[in-house]
C-alpha cells in the first residue's frame, strides 16, 4: 500500500537510521506484532517492558509508512468535539476520552526523556474560531471542558492580535500540547527492545495470516514462520483488509516544512501549536531547530498517483493561507508531501478483537488526527487485553463501543 507521496520531513531529515533483520527463521513468542511504525513500536515496548516476548515485523524498513509521514501535533483535543462526544456516548464517555488523550502527552513525556534526541518539547495549543458563526460552538466547548477540569484560556479578538499577530473572532488556548519526531521515536523504542532481548524484524512481508484458537500462525516472504500467542495488527492504514466491515474512510492529507526560521520572527509561535475550527482544518507547529510545519487541505483522493500529482499545488496553497495570516513569516515550503489518512465517523480509534477473528487477533487502529497519543493509550489497552485484564477505554475506543 503507498502510504506517502513527495519528501516527508522527518525521511530526509533522519535517513534511514538502520536496517533490522529480515525473518528467515522460525520463531515462537508470546505476541506477534506486525507494523514497525510509531503504533506497533508504542505496542511492542509496552509489551517488552512488562515482560512479554515479543516480535514485530514489517512489510517495510520500520517507520517508513505513515511514521514517515506524520506532522506529530501531540494534543489532547479530539477532532471530534468533546460536545459532539457528548452527544453521541454521553459526557462521561466524552470526558474520558479527552483526559486520557491528555494523560497520554504526560506518557508520551516520560518515554522520550528515557528515549533522548527525539525532539520531544512541551507547547500550548490555540484552536481558533475560522468564521464568526463558530464562535458560539467554541465556547460551548470551552465551558465543558472546563467544567471538567481542562486548563484553558479564552481569548477574545484583541487578545489574540496582541499575542500571536493575527485576526480571528475568539480561541481557546490550550496548556496541554507537545512535538515530537515520531520517525526517530519510533527507530528508538524498537532499538531499545531489540537491545532488551525482544526480536524486529523488517522488510518482511507477511504473506498468509492464520488465527486458531490458540494463538497464530504468521509465514512471511522471506522464508521465516512466527507462531504466536496473540496477534497485534498495527499495519496503519493497511489493518482495514483484516476486518470484516469498513470502520475508517482513507483521504489524503498534505503538508510541508520550511527552512529554520529565526526565533525573533516565530515570537510566540515557537511554543504554540495552532489549528482552526474549519473542516478540513489548517494547522501549523514549529520544530526543534525552529522550522514551520504546516498541514491540511485534506481530500478525498486515495489514488496514490493523483496524490502525488497534488503535493506541489496543495503545498502553495497551505503556504498562502498561512502567508494572510502571518504577512510577516517566511513560508516557502522547502519539503512537501503527503500522506493517507483514515477517518473514522466519530474521530475516535479502534482497539481491540472482533468475533470474527476472536481473542487472539488484535486491532490497533490508531486513526484520525491524534495517532500519536490515541497509539500511547492503545498501548496500555492491547496489553490489558493480552493480559485479561479490564480497561477503562475499551468500552471508548473499542468495537464494541455504541453511543
Amino acid at each position: 500500500m503507498d502510504l506517502k507521496s513527495g519528501y516527508p520531513f522527518w525521511a530526509v531529515k533522519n535517513g534511514l537510521m538502520r536496517a533490522f533483520p529480515q525473518l528467515k527463521a522460525d520463531v515462537r513468542c508470546d505476541v506477534a506484532i506486525v507494523g514497525a511504525g510509531i503504533t506497533g513500536a508504542l505496542i511492542a515496548d509496552e509489551l517488552a517492558s512488562h515482560g512479554h516476548d515479543v516480535v514485530v515485523i514489517d512489510q517495510r524498513d520500520a517507520g517508513w509508512g505513515s511514521t514517515a509521514a506524520s506532522t506529530a501535533l501531540l494534543q489532547y483535543e479530539i477532532d471530534t468535539h468533546m460536545v459532539d462526544l457528548a452527544r453521541h456516548y454521553g459526557e462521561a464517555r466524552a470526558a474520558l476520552a479527552y483526559r486520557a488523550c491528555s494523560d497520554a502527552i504526560d506518557m508520551l513525556a516520560d518515554k522520550a526523556a528515557g528515549l533522548r534526541d527525539v525532539d520531544f518539547g512541551r507547547m500550548r495549543s490555540l484552536y481558533f474560531a475560522s468564521r464568526r458563526w463558530h464562535t458560539g460552538a467554541l465556547r460551548d466547548e470551552f465551558e465543558l471542558r472546563r467544567r471538567h477540569g481542562f486548563e484553558m484560556t479564552w481569548l477574545e479578538r484583541g487578545e489574540i492580535e496582541a499575542r500571536y499577530g493575527f485576526t480571528a473572532p475568539a480561541a481557546i488556548l490550550s496548556r496541554q500540547a507537545a512535538r515530537v519526531d515520531p520517525y526517530r521515536m519510533a527507530y528508538k523504542l524498537l532499538a531499545r527492545i531489540e537491545k532488551a532481548g525482544a526480536a524486529v524484524h523488517d522488510r518482511s512481508p507477511v504473506t498468509r495470516l492464520d488465527v486458531h484458537a490458540r494463538g497464530a500462525t504468521l509465514e512471511t516472504a522471506t522464508g521465516g514462520t512466527v507462531r504466536a500467542k496473540h496477534v497485534v495488527i498495527a499495519a496503519g492504514y493497511a489493518s482495514q483488509q483484516y476486518l470484516d466491515r469498513k470502520v475508517a474512510k482513507n483521504r489524503s492529507s498534505y503538508a510541508f516544512a520550511t527552512d529554520p526560521i529565526e526565533p525573533g520572527l516565530l515570537g510566540e509561535l515557537a511554543g504554540t501549536m495552532i489549528w482552526e475550527s474549519a473542516r478540513p482544518y489548517l494547522y501549523l507547529r514549529v520544530t526543534g531547530d525552529g522550522r514551520l510545519l504546516v498541514g491540511g487541505d485534506d481530500d478525498s483522493i486515495d489514488i496514490p498517483s493523483r496524490r502525488d500529482a497534488r503535493v506541489d499545488g496543495k503545498a502553495r496553497r497551505l503556504a498562502s493561507k498561512v502567508g494572510k495570516l502571518f504577512p510577516g513569516l517566511p513560508v516557502e515550503p522547502a519539503f512537501a508531501w503527503a500522506g493517507t489518512f483514515a477517518e473514522t465517523e466519530d474521530g475516535l480509534p479502534w482497539f481491540g478483537s472482533q468475533p470474527r477473528t476472536g481473542p487472539r487477533m488484535l486491532f490497533a487502529m490508531a486513526y484520525g488526527g491524534n495517532g500519536v497519543t490515541y497509539s500511547m493509550l492503545g498501548a496500555g489497552l492491547i496489553r490489558a487485553m493480552i493480559e485479561r485484564r479490564k480497561h477503562p477505554l475499551s468500552g471508548i475506543f473499542g468495537f464494541d463501543r455504541v453511543g
